[in-house]
């Protein structure tokens, strides 16, 4: 009788990895956008000071980044995920107490404490322990689950926050029990790292050149005097300033147009889809092609639709327009998201992966934080923002450019270390 074969525990990871984004991004990041109007309202302050919260949390999530590396070597990865979890919960209890902006600063800085040991930059970290093939494939499908779980997240809470009175508070309450329940689940069944972990490279001995596998790298200390890192960093805070940026004010812009609500809410209801298809869609791409042709891909699409949406008006093709941005704009995102962890293992390898990835992220989140009030400070000024996203457009060719001469270097020092 043949012995059962066990399941083995890497895919257990990848199913916690999936539902940890599932339920954190879903729940706590994706309806942040319903809440503005309604709080802004109820507490009787103005919108722009209500979404200063943002902002709070974007420069804690940089600042915890930056130390993501020693932290992980410090606490470990699953002590660091409870802690998010602690905080993401306990931001949204704070949030559904808060009677003033002091109290809503605090809560957004728990929230983008909580994202930092939660989200991207964490699950590329497992995945990187985990996994040491097809890494593309895995994190497109694991932060696939941002889309999803925001479409699910929103049908529940919307009803709740739009009915009257302080409702909204409400599902608050909600948000922060689910990620309770989920953060239990969590200190369950993950596991710090696999107990057979080996330093022999995947497949060795193939002719065929494999994609999304991992390479020993090098130290930190000599990643910190390579041109190339510090020319990947301005490149992936362009990416963040620009996505970011952009993303934030496409809804308004579209109506600035004079484009429908019901159309531009028609157009825009393909977004979280496309995000979720196209997540996935990247990590294949980059596994059968690599990383050069997956990132020419998602920053030449990224220089296309924005300069699409500047011409975005009210005409049957403008209209059109503004359907493509809807749905290809998300070919362009993972550039924020799964290709961080791609790009930090990619470009440099295991030896310093989660301090090259934390350093990534908060560097992308910063361009987050600067990038949406820019975008607005030019409508200001100008009345449009059709100058800003022609500039972005400029900006994300720069960094196309720029991205493939860094890619090009950093394979020729992968090549060099792997023949040493």
């Amino acid at each position: 009788m043949e012995k059962q074969k066990k399941l083995d525990y890497k895919w257990v990871i990848v199913v916690l990895c999936f539902m940890m984004v599932f339920i954190t991004l879903g729940f706590c990041s994706s309806p942040q956008s319903l809440f503005l109007d309604v709080v802004a309202s109820n507490m009787g302050v103005e919108r722009s000071l209500f979404s200063l919260n943002s902002t709070f949390r974007y420069v804690a999530t940089a600042i915890a980044n930056l130390f993501f590396g020693s932290l992980i070597r410090k606490f470990g990865v699953k002590k660091l995920i409870m802690f998010g979890f602690l905080c993401l919960s306990s931001s949204m209890v704070v949030y559904s107490l808060a009677g003033g902006l002091i109290t809503l600063y605090i809560a957004g800085a728990m929230l983008g404490i909580g994202f930092s040991f939660t989200g991207t930059a964490m699950v590329g970290c497992v995945i990187n322990r985990w996994h040491s093939e097809s890494k593309g494939k895995i994190m497109g499908a694991i932060l696939a689950a941002n889309g999803i779980g925001g479409a699910i997240a929103i049908q529940i809470l919307s009803p709740i926050i739009e009915a009257e009175g302080n409702s909204y508070r409400n599902a608050y309450i909600i948000s922060g029990i689910v990620v309770l329940l989920m953060g239990i689940i969590m200190a369950i069944f993950m596991r710090e790292a696999p107990k057979d972990v080996t330093e022999l490279p995947p497949h060795e001995g193939k002719k065929k050149k494999n994609r999304g596998e991992s390479w020993a790298g090098v130290e930190f200390s000599k990643i910190s005097k390579m041109t190339l890192f510090y020319v990947s960093l301005v490149c992936i805070f362009l990416a963040g300033f620009c996505l970011q940026g952009i993303s934030g004010i496409a809804k308004a812009h579209m109506r600035d147009v004079e484009l429908s609500p019901t159309y531009v809410a028609f157009a825009m209801s393909f977004h979280s889809v496309s995000l979720a298809i196209f997540k996935f869609l990247t990590g294949i791409i980059y596994d059968r092609w690599g990383l050069r042709v997956t990132t020419g891909i998602c920053s030449v699409t990224a220089s296309c639709v924005m300069l699409l949406l500047a011409f975005v008006s009210n005409s049957p093709i403008g209209m059109a327009i503004a359907m493509i941005y809807s749905i290809f704009s998300a070919l362009a995102l993972p550039l924020e998201t799964i290709m961080l962890p791609i790009f930090a293992g990619d470009l440099f390898g295991d030896r310093a992966y989660e301090q090259v990835l934390g350093i990534f992220v908060a560097v992308n989140v910063l361009g987050y934080a600067i990038g949406t009030p820019a975008v607005n400070l030019c409508y200001d000024a100008l009345g449009t923002y059709k100058p800003a996203l022609i500039t972005c457009a400029i900006l994300m060719v720069i960094v196309t450019f720029s991205m493939q001469t860094v890619i090009s270097k950093a394979h020729k020092l992968r090549a060099t270390v792997s023949a040493t």
